[in-house]
């Protein structure tokens, strides 16, 4: 049997362990189908320690095709299923993957992505319920990894290695991570938990591995709708969930009628990250829910470093919680002194008795993120009160985080660059009560005289090279963009400007 599905599979070989709009899964059933994927990787010549790309949709295949890896010592690099052929092409071969498991949706875009790279991997596709190769014990069964690409300081995709499985490390680790889950995030063991947000997002992978290895059913819907998602909570009598505060800014839009009809009866606990939650939010979705909320503060490249309850909120409205162990927070001034309490600063983490993480095939970047080898920042910037409770006011690196995800600003900036028309270009976030920040570009028309209609060619333009989340959802049109001396632009100074021009950021 498949090592972290043995227990389940023995205990409760019947009950549900995967349940999507298609059907079910029982835990033996997934047993099985993990194993027979095993089969199907190695059929295809992977081996231990060669990388394998994932891109598709939340539907109960893609966890058996990820557990599988996880179990044939294989590195798991899931893939955003909205990017184009380009960028996923860089990130099949930034990892080296030999092959690319896709469904039927994104087949077009990931032949496309696999024809753009010098040493092509192989491409399989996700057939409906495919029939499995039998479930015999696979042999040698070691441990996989996963590689989730974030952006790194240059805008490009960068792989991070997640510490949640390492390669050929006891299978034991994982129980031992979802024991310490249990502590820090009150994980809970058996139930139910919703998974909605795109699975390929590294919280959202977290929130539904473990929480299933520790016999929780995993109830997967494709994509979030407010009503539709509300009744499938309730309909599976759902217990957990990782939302984001996008979802819970359309949820509280929801006729109040709607809301007090659909209101899930069973929810224990609710996760919350991605992005800053702002209070009048968060208390509104307590007064609703009661105080099932739990927010944390993280990254790809750390996990989670801080935990706020539903109580902690209304006692710190704003604040992301305290450290959770092994992690401290420390905030530094930019000659990397301490800071006190109540000043800000940027925002490092030290992991105690550990390190840090590195960006792959990018020792630079990883270089430029650390102070010592187990002092690193993601690049936030904020300040802690007298009691350790952690308050973000910024990021010193420029991403824009819209609905949960993060949109690196010189990528976009970039493409617009390219543009024949565009002589200086500039992108930021701005406040967007749907998505948190809305991505907006800034431009120089390199041709005034015949800028009436350079938005909507920059629309298209982006949108060619970029997936659809990262594009533009305003071009403001301005004489000159804020440089120094050294011509680097002042993101401050843009979004005074925006904050100024007629109908500000929209």
């Amino acid at each position: 049997m498949a090592e972290l599905l043995i227990d389940l599979a023995s205990r409760s070989p019947a009950a549900t362990a995967l349940v999507d709009e298609r059907g079910s899964t029982t835990w033996r059933e997934l047993n099985d189908r993990v194993n027979g994927w095993i089969e199907v990787l190695r059929g295809h010549g992977v081996a231990a320690g060669d990388a394998v790309a994932v891109m598709a949709g939340n539907r109960r295949e893609t966890f058996e095709v990820v557990l599988a890896g996880l179990h044939a010592g294989v590195t798991v690099v899931p893939v955003n299923w909205h990017l184009t052929a380009a960028e996923v092409a860089h990130i099949l071969t930034d990892a080296g993957c030999r092959l690319l498991v896709v469904d039927a949706q994104r087949a077009a875009v990931a032949a496309d992505a696999v024809a753009r790279c010098d040493d092509p991997p192989l491409l399989l596709t996700i057939d409906d319920r495919a029939p499995m190769p039998g479930a015999a014990e696979p042999a040698d069964q070691r441990c996989g990894a996963l590689l989730l690409y974030t952006s790194g300081s240059t805008g490009r995709p960068r792989g991070v290695a997640n510490r949640l499985f390492v390669a050929d490390a006891p299978f034991s680790r994982v129980g031992r991570l979802g024991d310490y889950a249990a502590r820090t995030l009150r994980l809970p063991a058996g139930g139910r938990t919703l998974v909605v947000a795109p699975w390929y997002h590294s919280a959202q992978l977290f929130f539904a591995l473990l929480p299933l290895l520790r016999g929780s059913t995993l109830v997967i819907e494709e994509r979030f709708d407010p009503v539709g998602t509300l009744s499938t909570m309730a309909r599976h009598r759902v217990t957990t969930a990782h939302l984001v505060p996008t979802h819970f800014v359309r949820l509280l839009a929801l006729d109040p009628a709607v809301r007090d009809e659909l209101t899930p009866r069973d929810l224990r606990l609710v996760w919350h990250g991605g992005g800053p939650c702002p209070v009048d939010v968060k208390d509104r979705m307590i007064a609703w829910w009661g105080p099932v909320l739990l927010e944390y503060y993280g990254a790809t490249e750390s996990g989670a470093l801080t935990v706020i309850d539903s109580i902690e909120a209304g006692q710190r409205p704003g604040s992301v919680g305290r450290a959770v162990p092994p992690h401290e927070i420390v905030i530094l001034d930019p000659a990397g002194r301490p800071l006190p309490a109540g000043r800000t600063g940027t925002v490092y983490v030290r992991r105690v008795g550990g390190s840090g993480f590195h960006y792959h095939n990018a020792p630079a970047e990883t270089a430029a993120v650390h102070r010592a080898p187990d002092l690193f920042t993601v690049g936030e910037v904020g300040h802690l009160d007298d009691a350790g409770y952690l308050f973000l006011t910024g990021r010193a690196r420029d991403v824009v985080v819209t609905g949960g995800v993060n949109v690196h600003a010189a990528e976009v900036e970039a493409v617009l660059l390219r543009h024949p028309e565009v002589r200086d270009a500039a992108v930021v976030g701005m406040p967007d009560e749907e998505y948190g920040e809305r991505v907006v570009a800034v431009v120089v028309a390199a041709e005034p005289d015949r800028a009436d209609e350079l938005p909507g060619r920059l629309d298209r333009h982006t949108r060619e090279t970029l997936a659809g989340f990262k594009a533009p959802r305003a071009y403001r049109l301005v004489d000159t963009l804020p440089r120094d001396e050294t011509g680097k632009l002042r993101k401050q100074l843009v979004r005074r400007m925006l904050a100024e021009l007629p109908g500000g950021g929209a």
